[in-house]
């Protein structure tokens, strides 16, 4: 069902100090900062050879990572994001084994254009997960 790591999101108190550390010390490639009014989120993605760091900050009030921040002051990893071939019959597959999909239950699309879902960590052993859609 699943296919390749995606990204390893990371939520960040300060998004220009996080993404110049990637930068400049690192030597990584970044992205510019995308603001997602959807997910309550700006993100930059550092582009490593086999996968991506998301970095994210809140946008606005009422992100779901605002209480993320407030409880991990100097950020921390945040989910992991998984690739899918038919998020659908992912998601179907996945409810019908007993896991949850947060929010309404359906695809939202995400950073890169694609329809995303989140399922509930208590149902991954504290690990929040995205699934993205990556198929044709």
């Amino acid at each position: 069902m699943i296919g390749r790591l995606n990204h390893v999101a990371i939520v960040v108190s300060d998004l220009d100090a996080a993404t110049k550390t990637y930068r400049d010390v690192l030597g990584a490639t970044v992205s510019e900062p995308q603001a997602l009014p959807e997910h309550g989120v700006t993100v930059v993605f550092v582009d490593l050879e086999n996968t991506r760091i998301e970095l994210l900050v809140p946008l606005g009030d009422g992100s779901p990572v605002s209480r993320f921040l407030e409880q991990h002051k100097d950020g921390g990893i945040h989910h992991i994001c998984l690739e899918v071939d038919d998020i659908s019959a992912a998601a179907s597959d996945l409810q019908a084994k007993g896991a949850r999909i947060l929010g309404d239950g359906k695809p939202k699309i995400g950073a890169h254009g694609n329809p995303v879902l989140f399922l509930h960590p208590k149902d991954f052993h504290g690990c929040l997960l995205e699934l993205e859609h990556v198929g044709g």
